[in-house]
């Protein structure tokens, strides 16, 4: 079988006379009983006008019934693990001759694993601090303030002003709009532009300012943007929080005192930062295995990878309020953009699915059913509904490819060598 480049290979194909002509003599048949020729009964014109005036139709019927049997009977005799559509050219088919036709089609590659266990990574388990425990809980603490309405003043540093905020100017379409927001005027999280414009107006006051919003702000479709906003003051707050003590530890789960949340909250916060640290190591882990392993990959993986990278991209834009289909994407300069990315990102499944076959490791039955248990309860619908569902789509087999991918990523850090 030559070898065209990469993945890629090509075959070419000869199907005897006595094949052809049997196959053509079957579709002449099916197509006579359907056949409606002139002078004719439905299905009695001579074999001989059927071909003639359904020639096309039959050779047509032919192609697409010899082709793909015969390739995928030579696919099966050389073991290919063919991905994608081939490529099917140089189709030599006339009378009397035998079926001649060239395949170009990618191949899964051979990988020759190299040493994947004991690899060197950085990692040490996170630490936790009194200090870190303290800090969350005042967390906590802030998201159970109340918010108690005051009477009528001028605003003032530490006050929560009850705005009606709308853009004049400044986004690209539908205006932002807020009927009732709530800003700390002189607060942290409170963009500087709103507590200068806000501090001193009293309920009632309406005002017009603009307000420059930096590079890195969180909401994309202000980010960087200047814009001229609207604003009437409806009301003053103040900002009333619990005490800390044991009432507040109850009201907050099943802890029976202040002690008992500090220690939920260290406990919580380690396993957090445990996942965070393997899950950087495990990654560096695989950056590795990419760089020693060389080894050619399909390109129809790379385009659906990059594919794949896009809609997400498109999906966060659309989550920012922006609208992908306005964006005119030039899919050629995308590929080339994001090529290098998805091609070590293909590389990383195909060695972590090499490393799973060589090391037995799979999902269970169990591990994907307590998988679509827990979607069932998210989803608040029926398990055994959602699990035909997702064996008719291919979910099913997407989570245990997931589950297999964790479980080998879990091997690979289990057995690595890490230094602090």
């Amino acid at each position: 079988m030559p070898l065209i480049e990469g993945c890629r290979h090509e075959l070419e194909i000869s199907i005897p006379v006595n094949e052809v002509e049997s196959e053509a003599s079957r579709i002449a048949a099916d197509v006579q009983k359907r056949a409606r020729l002139h002078g004719f009964r439905p299905g009695k014109a001579p074999p001989s006008l059927i071909r003639k005036y359904y020639s096309g139709d039959i050779r047509q019927k032919i192609l697409e019934a010899l082709i793909p049997k015969y390739l995928n009977k030579q696919f099966e005799a050389e073991n290919l693990n063919v991905v994608g559509t081939p490529d099917i050219k140089d189709v030599h088919f006339h009378e009397g001759e035998p079926l001649r036709f060239k395949a170009e089609f990618e191949v899964v590659p051979q990988i020759e694993l190299g040493e994947y266990r004991g690899v060197e990574v950085p990692y040490h388990d996170p630490e936790v601090t009194d200090e870190d425990v303290t800090k969350r809980i005042e967390e906590l603490r802030q998201q159970k303030a109340q918010y108690v309405n005051i009477d009528p003043r001028p605003l003032e540093d530490g006050d929560h002003a009850v705005v009606a905020l709308e853009s004049v100017s400044g986004v690209e379409g539908e205006p932002v709009k807020q009927d009732e927001m709530v800003l700390e005027i002189g607060g942290e999280d409170t963009v500087e532009a709103f507590t200068e414009n806000l501090r001193g107006l009293s309920p009632g006051d309406e005002k017009e300012f603009e307000v420059t919003y930096p590079e890195e702000y969180g909401g994309k479709r202000l980010a960087g943007k200047t814009v001229m906003f609207h604003a009437t003051i409806k009301g003053v707050r103040r900002k009333d929080l619990p005490e800390l003590n044991d009432d507040f530890a109850q009201d907050l789960g099943d802890y029976r005192n202040l002690d008992e949340l500090r220690e939920a909250v260290r406990k919580a916060m380690f396993a957090q930062r445990q996942h965070e640290a393997q899950q950087q190591a495990k990654n560096r882990i695989i950056d590795k295995l990419v760089d020693e392993h060389t080894f050619p990959v399909p390109d129809v993986f790379v385009e659906r990878q990059i594919r794949s990278r896009v809609e997400q991209s498109l999906r966060v834009m659309a989550a920012d309020g922006l609208d992908p289909r306005k964006l005119q994407l030039d899919w050629e300069k995308v590929k080339e953009t994001q090529r290098d990315k998805a091609v070590r990102e293909v590389k990383a499944s195909l060695l972590l699915s090499r490393v799973a076959e060589r090391e037995a490791i799979g999902a269970t039955r169990d591990e994907v059913d307590r998988e679509v248990e827990k979607i069932a309860r998210q989803q608040r619908e029926p398990v055994a509904a959602l699990h035909i569902k997702f064996e008719k789509d291919g979910t099913l087999g997407r989570i245990a490819s997931q589950i297999q991918t964790d479980k080998t990523l879990n091997f690979l850090f289990e057995h690595a060598r890490k230094t602090a």
